[in-house]
C-alpha cells in the first residue's frame, strides 16, 4: 500500500565499496614525517602481513622510542636500506611498521638494533604486555641527585675544587650513562636530537670547569625524562581501557552439556556462552535464551542500560547488569565490535590534523636553525672582540638545549590522542585526527529525516470518523485489513489497535493493491485500505476529501483511507514520529552557530512540517540521493558542510560533505568503515558533542604550541641576554614538554 510518496532515499543503495564511498582521499594521505596520535594496541606488535605487489608490512614495537628525534634517527638509518620501500611511525603506540622486500627484513632489524633499540615483532616479543617501557629503578637517580646537590655545596662553601668535580662525576655517571650512549649514537649517524645536544652541553660545561652546573643538569634532565615518560604512558593507554573491557574467557556451553571457563582464543562462532549478573560480556553475540539489562555506556556513551531479550545483539566489553542469558557468538575475540571500534582509532593516525602536519614541518626546519645559531654565539662574538670565548660557548651551550623541538612535536599527538579518546568514551567514533580537528569549522550541518531526525518508524497519530458509525467497530476493520499487510503505515495502525485493545475480525479474499493499498472481504462485507488514489479508483474522490488530506499532509502526516463499496469510513493518520533528543540537538547546534537542513524523499510538505517542529533553518523534500549531494554542494560555499545519515543509504551525500556522520553505527561494520565520524547509539545529542571536544581541542592544540614556543623563545632571549643556565634550559626543554603533555591530557576529563 502507498501512502503520500515513497521513501525515496530507500531506492537507491549504492555499494559500500563504489565510487560515492571513494571520498576525500587527500585527507586520508599517511604522512610519517614525525610521530603519530595512534591509540595503544593491543598485547603485542601486530603480525606481518603481505601486500598484492609482493611486499611486506611488518610492524615492529621499539619501547626506547620515545621521541620524535628517535624517530628521525631511524628513519635516517633505514631509508636508504635496500628494499625499504616505506616507513610509518606511531611513537604513541613506539611502533614502526615498514613495507619490505620479504628479504630485507633481518637486514632492517640489525639496523635498528645497531642504534642501540630493542626492536620486537609479533613473533619475537620480549613484552607480552603494553607498549610500556619498562621502569628503571629510581635508587640510582637518587644516589645522583644526591651527589649533584653536595656538588653545590661544596662549590658554595668553596670547598676544594677535586671534591666538586668527584661529586659531579659521581650524579653524571649515576644519572647519564643512558644519554650518554643515546647521544654517542646519534652523533655517530650525524643526527641532532635531545641526548645528542645534552651530551654535548654537559660535556662541554665540564670542560669549562661548570662542575656542579653539569651534574645538576644532567639529573634534572634525566628526572624530567622519567616525568615526561610515565604522562605520555597516559596518553598512549587512555583507549586501552576499552580493550580491558573484554573479559579474558566466558562461561562456555560443552558438548556434554556442562559449563566450562573457556579462553577466548578457544571460542568458535556459533559456541553458546552464559552471562552471570554483574559480568561482563566476552564476545558479540545474539541473546538466545533470558533476559537482562546490558549497560553499554563504555561503547556508546549513553549510561541508561538496554534491555536484551531472545534475538537482540550483545556486544563484548558491555556489562549485564540484572538477570542471567545466554547467548550464541557470533564473531571472534578479533572481530568483535570492540575490537572494531579499538582498531578504527588506532588507524586514525593516518589522518593527521593540519595543525600536526605544519608543525612537523616547522620542526624539521626549527632544530638546524638554532644549532646554527648556537653556533654562531660560541663563535662570532669573541671573533668580534664582544667578550670572551668562555662565557660565548657557555652560552652556546645553553642554546643547545633548548633546541629540541620534543615539546613542540609531542604536544599535537598527545592532544589529538587525548581528544580522539575523549569522543570514543561517548560513542563517539572519530577517524582520525582532521575529522576531529575540522570539526570546529562546521557551518551546516545536513541531515536525513527517516532513521536520524526521526525514529524510521511510523507511528499511528490520530484518526477521524468520516461517517455516522459504531467508532470502534470501524478501527477494528480497518486493523483487521491492516494486519495483512506488511507497508509501514499499515503496520502501524494495526499497532495502535493492539494497544487500544481493540479485538480483529476475520478477513477472506485479501489481495495487495501494488501502490494502491489492500482490499478484503469482513463479514461478506468489500473493505478497501489505502491511499487517495484507491478512493478516486473506486469514485469516491472529492475536492473535500482531497482538501482534508492536504492539511494533513502540511502537518507532516500520511493518511490512510477505510473505504467500502459507498463511501469512506473514516481516515487514519500516519506519521515517523521524531526522536526525543532531536529537538534539543538541533537547538544546541544552532546556539554554536551551526545551520541545519533536513533532506528527505517524502514529500516537501511532509518534510517542511517536520523540520519546522525540531526548529530547523531549511528543508528539502522529494530528493533522490545524488539530489542530496547535489544540495550539499550548493552549500559548500558558506563553510564546511556536514552529512549526518545511515552510512548506506546517503552514500553520495555522504561523500560530498566535508565531515560524513554515520548514526547509530553500533553493529554496523558498514558505517564505521565509510563515514569520518560513527555515532554509535542512536543519539543526535553527540553532535553538538562532537563539535565541542573539536573546538576545545583546537584550543589545546593552539596553547600548546604557544606554550613551547614562547618559553623557549623567552629562555633563548635571557640566554642572548645573558641571563640563562644550563639548568634553566634544561626547565625550558623538558618542562615544557611536561605542561603541554599535561595540557592535552586534559582533554579527557571533559
Amino acid at each position: 500500500m502507498q501512502h503520500s510518496h515513497p521513501h525515496q532515499h530507500d531506492q537507491t543503495k549504492p555499494a559500500p565499496n563504489g565510487p560515492a564511498y571513494r571520498k576525500k582521499t587527500h585527507a586520508h594521505e599517511t604522512d610519517t614525517a614525525c610521530c603519530s596520535s595512534a591509540m595503544p594496541d593491543a598485547a603485542q606488535a601486530p603480525a606481518a602481513a603481505e601486500t598484492r605487489d609482493g611486499l611486506q608490512h611488518t610492524p615492529i614495537r621499539i619501547l626506547q622510542m620515545d621521541c620524535p628525534t628517535e624517530e628521525a634517527l631511524i628513519r635516517k638509518q633505514l631509508s636508504s636500506l635496500p628494499g625499504v620501500e616505506a616507513l610509518e611511525f606511531r611513537l604513541m603506540q613506539r611502533l614502526l611498521t615498514v613495507t619490505h622486500q620479504p628479504a630485507a627484513l633481518p637486514a632492517i632489524l640489525a639496523a635498528i638494533s645497531s642504534l642501540g633499540f630493542t626492536p620486537e615483532t609479533a613473533d619475537k616479543q620480549t613484552q607480552p604486555a603494553l607498549a610500556t617501557k619498562p621502569t628503571s629503578a629510581w635508587w640510582p637517580l637518587a644516589l645522583a641527585g644526591g651527589a649533584a646537590l653536595a656538588a653545590e655545596v661544596a662549590d658554595w662553601l668553596q670547598a676544594p675544587a677535586w671534591l666538586a668535580a668527584m661529586l659531579a662525576l659521581l650524579a653524571i655517571m649515576g644519572s647519564g650513562i643512558g644519554t650518554y650512549k643515546k647521544g654517542w649514537v646519534a652523533l655517530r649517524h650525524l643526527t641532532l636530537n635531545i641526548n645528542a645536544l645534552m651530551s654535548i652541553a654537559v660535556t662541554g660545561a665540564l670542560l669549562l670547569g661548570q662542575w656542579p652546573e653539569a651534574a645538576m643538569v644532567m639529573v634534572l634532565f634525566t628526572l624530567a625524562e622519567r616525568i615526561e615518560a610515565r604522562s605520555l604512558d597516559r596518553a598512549r593507554n587512555a583507549i586501552d581501557s576499552l580493550l580491558q573491557l573484554s573479559p579474558p574467557q566466558a562461561t562456555v556451553l560443552q558438548a556434554d552439556g556442562s559449563w566450562q571457563a573457556t579462553a577466548l582464543a578457544d571460542i568458535r562462532i556459533g559456541s553458546i556462552a552464559r552471562v552471570a549478573p554483574g559480568e561482563r560480556i566476552a564476545l558479540d553475540g545474539e541473546v538466545i535464551r533470558g533476559h537482562s539489562s546490558v549497560n553499554q555506556s563504555a561503547m556508546t556513551g549513553e549510561s541508561m542500560p538496554v534491555e536484551k531479550q531472545p534475538g537482540d545483539s550483545v556486544f563484548a566489553g558491555t556489562l549485564n547488569e540484572s538477570g542471567s542469558f545466554e547467548y550464541r557468538v557470533d564473531a571472534l575475540a578479533g572481530d568483535t565490535m570492540l575490537a572494531r571500534i579499538t582498531h578504527a582509532v588506532e588507524q586514525a593516525q593516518d589522518a593527521k590534523a593540519p595543525t600536526q602536519r605544519f608543525v612537523d614541518r616547522f620542526a624539521r626546519i626549527y632544530t638546524p636553525v638554532v644549532f646554527l645559531l648556537a653556533l654562531g654565539v660560541a663563535v662570532l662574538p669573541p671573533l668580534l672582540g664582544a667578550g670572551n670565548w668562555q662565557d660565548w660557548i657557555y652560552k652556546a651551550l645553553v642554546l643547545l638545549v633548548i633546541a629540541c623541538p620534543c615539546a613542540l612535536v609531542i604536544s599535537t599527538p598527545v592532544t589529538v590522542v587525548s581528544g580522539l579518546a575523549a569522543a570514543a568514551r561517548r560513542g563517539i567514533l572519530i577517524k582520525g585526527g582532521i575529522w576531529l580537528e575540522q570539526g570546529r569549522r562546521l557551518r551546516w550541518l545536513a541531515l536525513d529525516k527517516t532513521g536520524t531526525i526521526t525514529h524510521g518508524k511510523p507511528e499511528q497519530t490520530g484518526w477521524q470518523l468520516l461517517v455516522p458509525g459504531d467508532a470502534a467497530n470501524v478501527r477494528s476493520l480497518a486493523a483487521s485489513l491492516a494486519s495483512h499487510s506488511d507497508h509501514p503505515a499499515s503496520r502501524a495502525v494495526a499497532r495502535a489497535a493492539a494497544q487500544d485493545n481493540i479485538a480483529l475480525q476475520p478477513v477472506s479474499s485479501f489481495s495487495a493493491l501494488p501502490g494502491l493499498g489492500v482490499q478484503g472481504e469482513i463479514a461478506g462485507r468489500t473493505l478497501w485500505l489505502g491511499n487517495y488514489r484507491l478512493a478516486q479508483q473506486q469514485g469516491l474522490g472529492s475536492a473535500a476529501l482531497q482538501s482534508l488530506l492536504e492539511q494533513q499532509q502540511i502537518q507532516g502526516n500520511s493518511v490512510v483511507l477505510l473505504l467500502d463499496e459507498v463511501s469512506v469510513l473514516a481516515l487514519f493518520t500516519v506519521a515517523d514520529t521524531v526522536r526525543p533528543d532531536s529537538r534539543a540537538a538541533i537547538a544546541a547546534l544552532q546556539q554554536l552557530g551551526i545551520r541545519t537542513i533536513m533532506l528527505s524523499g517524502d514529500n516537501q510538505h511532509t518534510v517542511s512540517a517536520m523540520a519546522a517542529s525540531v526548529g530547523m533553518d531549511q528543508a528539502r523534500g522529494e530528493l533522490l540521493p545524488q539530489d542530496k549531494a547535489d544540495v550539499l554542494a550548493s552549500l559548500a560555499g558558506d563553510g564546511l558542510v556536514g552529512m549526518v545519515g545511515d552510512g548506506i543509504n546517503d552514500a553520495p551525500a555522504l561523500a560530498q560533505a566535508d565531515i560524513g556522520f554515520a548514526m547509530g553505527a553500533m553493529g554496523s561494520d558498514t558505517a564505521i568503515e565509510t563515514a569520518d565520524v560513527a555515532l554509535m547509539e542512536d543519539n543526535l545529542a553527540r553532535l553538538p558533542d562532537f563539535v565541542r571536544l573539536s573546538r576545545a581541542t583546537h584550543t589545546i592544540l593552539v596553547q600548546n604550541i604557544a606554550l613551547a614556543l614562547g618559553i623557549k623563545a623567552v629562555f633563548l632571549l635571557l640566554t642572548l641576554l645573558g641571563m640563562g643556565s644550563m639548568w634553566m634550559a634544561v626547565f625550558a626543554d623538558v618542562g615544557a614538554s611536561l605542561l603541554v603533555v599535561g595540557n592535552g591530557l586534559r582533554l579527557l576529563r571533559k
